[in-house]
């Protein structure tokens, strides 16, 4: 599905990435965890052909991901970022059929499944009381609710998140990351998601890459990455590094003083 070789990037004469060079499978869910600056946002934008390549090649699907077009692309790949919605005035029906956009003719007309698949969406997240409000008038919860149901109406293969949780508490961020779960089990999706919460990471991807300084400082299972030394060595601390009482995934502790 994706295949990175010896990527590198800079921004104004400063090396953000550099070599960085891995695979993901399709179906698989892939988290990119690491210090703030460590060139996570910036290999997602490389990864979904936002910004162009300094040097390396990013293949998606066995077609280079500069040859595709933008409406091309977006008939398959979905990207959610932290704050997705439009301005306000759109309501969250508005909101969720505009995931529709890159099927749609120059007439703007869409086949007549996608009613269905918008009723579908709207049910499996919840949005029917809220279905008729505008965006204004959401809660931090709510509005990335109905981003996701934007993106799922897509129907993408390859669904890329920017840190989807940052801004939601506790309760919000487990629901966001279970509806994520759900629909990539359900559909045999494609997930790579920039995550800051390490212990979430841990219990929702099947690979956890870490970055660190713009370099692959590791790839593998959560229980190969959420080790103490790697999380003292990427991060300047040391955890306690215990098991979930019920997933078994490596989970941390955070230690004062340390």
């Amino acid at each position: 599905m994706i295949k990175v070789a010896r990527v590198s990037q800079s921004f104004r004469e400063q090396q953000v990435l550099e070599d960085i060079t891995f695979e993901v499978k399709q179906g698989e869910f892939l988290g990119i965890i690491g210090p703030n600056g460590s060139g996570k946002s910036t290999l997602l934008r490389l990864l979904s052909g936002i910004d162009p390549l300094d040097a390396g090649e990013v293949v998606l699907d066995g077609k280079q991901v500069a040859s595709y077009s933008r409406k091309e692309l977006a008939r398959w790949l979905a990207v959610l970022q932290q704050d997705a919605l439009p301005p306000v005035g759109f309501t969250v029906k508005e909101v969720v059929e505009m995931g529709r956009y890159p099927f749609q003719n120059w007439l703007g007309e869409d086949s007549v499944e996608a009613e269905g698949l918008i009723a579908r969406i709207v049910e499996k997240l919840h949005l029917e009381p809220i279905i008729n409000r505008t965006v204004e008038r959401l809660s931090g919860g709510e509005r990335q609710r109905v981003a996701l149901g934007k993106v799922m109406a897509q129907q993408p293969r390859l669904l890329m998140l920017d840190e989807p949780t940052t801004f939601l508490d506790i309760g919000y961020q487990v629901q966001m990351m279970d509806y994520i779960k759900e629909w990539q089990q359900e559909s045999n999706l494609t997930v790579v998601a920039v995550l800051h919460d390490l212990n979430l990471a841990a219990q929702y991807c099947t690979r956890i890459m870490v970055v660190h300084n713009g370099k692959l400082a590791g790839i593998g299972t959560p229980e190969e990455m959420i080790t103490n030394e790697l999380i003292s060595a990427v991060y300047g601390t040391e955890p306690i590094v215990l098991q979930h009482p019920v997933n078994q995934a490596p989970q941390i502790l955070l230690q004062p003083g340390h």
